[in-house]
This record gives C-alpha cells, sequence and structure tokens, in this order.
C-alpha cells in the first residue's frame, strides 16, 4: 500500500511540474478555441510599431488550451519558451553554433525580446540606446555607468550598443569579432568614427602610426580609471607620454626604434628577464624571440600587456592546445585567466614550465592554506610569492572550489588521499601512486569536474581504481 502511495503522490508531483509553466485562465474556456476568441479580450498583443510576425499565424500557433474539469489553463506548446522560439528561429540554436555566444541567447529569450508587440525593432524590450533605466543592455552590463572623476567614458556609448555590437553574431573563438559580437574587428570598428589622418590625433600618437593598431589594446572602448580610455594596464613609458624612450621619429610612416629591434630595446630595463630566460633549466623556446611576439609594448587589460589576451598568446604557437579550447567545460586558469597562471613563460626549473611540482600547483588555488595577497593600491591579488596577479574577486566571481583536507585527505570524499599512498609495512615506498592528475585533467574536459579521459563523475568513473563497492579499501593499480 505504500509502494502504491508512493507511485501516486510522484505521478502528482510530475503533473504538478508539468503544469507549473501553464498559467490558470480567469475565464473557462473552449479546448477547441481558437485565435479569433483570444483576440477578443488580448487585442493589445497585436498591435504595435513592432508586432512578432508569429501573431499573424494565430495564437495556437505557440500556445494550447488546456481543460481539466472546470479549470482552463493556457501554457505553451512547447516545454520552455526557448524550444518554442528554436521552431522558426533554429539558425539561433546555442547548441549547434561554433564560438561565443551571448548568454542570454543560449537558453532565454525572453530576457531581451517581447514574443508579441513592442515599441523596439527585432522585438526587444527596451532600446539599446539611452540612460540606465532605458538600454536594455544595461539591464546586466554595467559599462559607463560608474567612471572615477579621474576617468573616462567613451562618447559612442551614447550612440547606442548596437553601434559597435551585434548581440546575435558568431564565429570562431579567440576572434575579437566574434568574442565580443562586434560589427567589425578593430582598427576598422574604431576609424568608422576616428579619423587616422585627425591633426588632433596624430598630435595624441605624437606623430607614431597608429590606423593598423589594434586600438583596445591600448584603449578601453567603453570607460577608464585613466584619461583618454587607457587600458587598465600600461606600460611606464607609454603611461608618462615618453615615446622617445623607444620611438624615434616615424619615418615614411613606419615605426623607428632607438635600439637595432624590439628585444634589444626591451633588455634595456628588463635585463633581469632577459637573464632568467638565458639562464633556465627548462628553456620556453618561445621567450627566444622577439618579446612584442608576446607582449603589447605599450598597455592591455591584464599585467604583462598579453597580446592579444593571455590564452590566444600562447596558442599561437601551442597549436595542440588550440582543441583542448573547444571542449564544453573549460578549467578557469587555462583557458580564461592564462596560461602563465600555472606556467613560467620565461623559463623555469621545473618540467612543462610548471610553477610548482605535484600537487602543490594545483593546491596554490584549492588548497586549504590557500592565501593569496592583497595589493590593495592595484585592486589585485598575488599568487606564488607575487610572481602571478589575479584581479582582486577572482576567487569569488570564479566559485573557486577550496579542498577541505587534513593531512593529504578529504577530497573527493572524507578520508580520500589526493597524494601519494605509502607503504604501511615500508613507509619510504609508495604503495599507490597519485596526484590530483590521477583524476583531473589540467585544462578541459567534455565532462564537468575535468576528469581524466572525459569521464563523468559517478561511481563507474570510482570504479577504474575501486573494483569492490562493497570495500572501497581495495585498490587495483
Amino acid at each position: 500500500m505504500k509502494a502504491v502511495r508512493f507511485i501516486l503522490g510522484l505521478g502528482l508531483l510530475f503533473l504538478s511540474a508539468s503544469l507549473l509553466g501553464a498559467a490558470t485562465h480567469p475565464v473557462p474556456l473552449d479546448k477547441n478555441t481558437d485565435s479569433a476568441k483570444c483576440i477578443e479580450c488580448h487585442q493589445d498583443k497585436t498591435k504595435g510599431k513592432f508586432v512578432h510576425s508569429a501573431i499573424a499565424t494565430g495564437c495556437m500557433s505557440c500556445h494550447e488550451v488546456r481543460v481539466t474539469k472546470d479549470v482552463t489553463r493556457v501554457k505553451l506548446i512547447t516545454a520552455t519558451p526557448y524550444s518554442l522560439c528554436l521552431t522558426c528561429h533554429a539558425d539561433k540554436n546555442a547548441a549547434d553554433l561554433k564560438g561565443t555566444v551571448h548568454p542570454p541567447a543560449v537558453r532565454d529569450c525572453l530576457k531581451c525580446h517581447d514574443p508579441h508587440t513592442t515599441d523596439n525593432k527585432n522585438q526587444l524590450l527596451k532600446p539599446t540606446s539611452g540612460r540606465a533605466n532605458e538600454n536594455l543592455c544595461l539591464t546586466c552590463h554595467k559599462q559607463g555607468l560608474n567612471v572615477s572623476d579621474k576617468g573616462s567614458r567613451h562618447a559612442a556609448l551614447d550612440m547606442g550598443c548596437e553601434t559597435c555590437h551585434v548581440t546575435h553574431k558568431v564565429g570562431e573563438k579567440g576572434k575579437i569579432e566574434f568574442d565580443y559580437h562586434l560589427t567589425k574587428a578593430p582598427p576598422a570598428l574604431c576609424l568608422d568614427c576616428h579619423d587616422p589622418k585627425d591633426a588632433g590625433l596624430i598630435k595624441a600618437h605624437q606623430g607614431q602610426p597608429f590606423a593598423t593598431a589594434n586600438c583596445v589594446q591600448c584603449h578601453d572602448p567603453h570607460q577608464s580609471s585613466q584619461p583618454k580610455l587607457m587600458q587598465a594596464f600600461t606600460h611606464a613609458p607609454f603611461a608618462s607620454g615618453s615615446c622617445d624612450t623607444c620611438h624615434a621619429p616615424a619615418r615614411d610612416g613606419k615605426v623607428v626604434l632607438t635600439q637595432s629591434d624590439t628585444k634589444a630595446l626591451c633588455v634595456t630595463c628588463h635585463s633581469e628577464q632577459a637573464e632568467k630566460i638565458e639562464k633556465a633549466k627548462v628553456q620556453h623556446p618561445g621567450a627566444q624571440g622577439e618579446c612584442i611576439a608576446c607582449h603589447n609594448p605599450h598597455a592591455g587589460r591584464t599585467p604583462g600587456f598579453l597580446q592579444p589576451d593571455p590564452v590566444s598568446a600562447c596558442l599561437a604557437c601551442h597549436s595542440e592546445q588550440a582543441d583542448k579550447f573547444k571542449k564544453a567545460h573549460l578549467h578557469q586558469p587555462a583557458f580564461k585567466q592564462g596560461c602563465a597562471t600555472c606556467h613560467e613563460p620565461h623559463g623555469g626549473d621545473n618540467p612543462k614550465l610548471l610553477r610548482v611540482q605535484g600537487n602543490g600547483l594545483c593546491l596554490e588555488c584549492h588548497g586549504p592554506d590557500s592565501r593569496p595577497q592583497k595589493l590593495e593600491s592595484e585592486h589585485l591579488l598575488t599568487i606564488f610569492n607575487g610572481k602571478v596577479k589575479l584581479p582582486d574577486d577572482y576567487y569569488v566571481k570564479n566559485k573557486v572550489p577550496v579542498l577541505p583536507l587534513r593531512y593529504g585527505l578529504g577530497h573527493p570524499v572524507e578520508g580520500h588521499p589526493v597524494g601519494d599512498v605509502m607503504d604501511p609495512a615500508n613507509i619510504t615506498k609508495v604503495k599507490y601512486p597519485m596526484s590530483c592528475l590521477s583524476c583531473h585533467q589540467p585544462h578541459s574536459s567534455a565532462q564537468p569536474g575535468l576528469l581524466v579521459k572525459d569521464q563523468a563523475n559517478g561511481m563507474a568513473f570510482c570504479d577504474t581504481c575501486h573494483k569492490n563497492r562493497i570495500d572501497m579499501r581495495v585498490i587495483t593499480k
């Protein structure tokens, strides 16, 4: 009897869940109600400056009437609004698109669009321009709203976000035009408004050629805490306007340096890096070349001014890692923050240029003794004894998990070791080798948890080592 009640209760639960998206209609309707009947009350859904083309196909192309006894409910013909939209707009299906998709477009069309009628083109709930309470984009994005007294704000923001962005534009991942849904890539986008022949711009750039440069490497396209939309991190000679430290006057529209080449120029100030590159036990071939192959000499969004960004700078040579970038679940430091979070870019003492060998590398962020240091003046955190700089909200924003380890035990369950298991008969001998990499991939995975061989999290994965589910202490090497 208890089993019957349980099954009945479960059935009611699923029935309730299925009706959750259905609204109870205020008056009874016949189950064969047509669109003409709907419009008798909902005429406002058919009139306006911009009316959704689906309205012409009739209300029942999207809605259905459910009559149960004396209760009338109206619901969508699909389980979710998103799946309904895709019945017509299949080209917007995020599952089929390559590259970076605007987050609301992944699952929630109604966050931006009205399904019936609106005063804005593309069925948008609000315009993409205007003040904070008027601009649809500023519902989520806060660019340009909080500019410091000494900062600067791009006037183009007042022209509307669609001046530079196309929300649903996607393409090859890693290209700025597609990653940021731009109408076109810089500098072409910037030159639509800013004439490189303008005398004021030429003077501001001290006569140096800039028409073919990537403008957003030096300038933030929205706002900055500094004048002239300077990026968050600037090279000292550039920030002070001392261009002649590195540049001679331009000749025939081309840059002329004060030294024979960029590397010779950089080491006049950064000799310690040149020494590290030369004397490193494990050398990085990429660091042997020109410094500007990786670093922008002027400014950037991150410390070190890596160009075009801290991930793409490395993938330019390490193309074998690019395929890992395509997996569904990426390790934040590897493919978002930057490879140099874990690797020494100029050379180091450990294999694969890792900053620390073994579990110490992972536990720098995920260990119970993780203690990032604050750089209050720069709004940054540092790890690895100050060698790596992170945004001050890095741990909170990325929800970095800190493992509850005690004496090397405690993950993924209490008492589970994360390091080598020693032989009780000979404590100098390793009985079962283990490290973070025994279970996890360091870069990416097709499954959450970054488990090895793209496996899903579950008992089947644990069975790799623990063949006896009755006694999990029995280990298979």
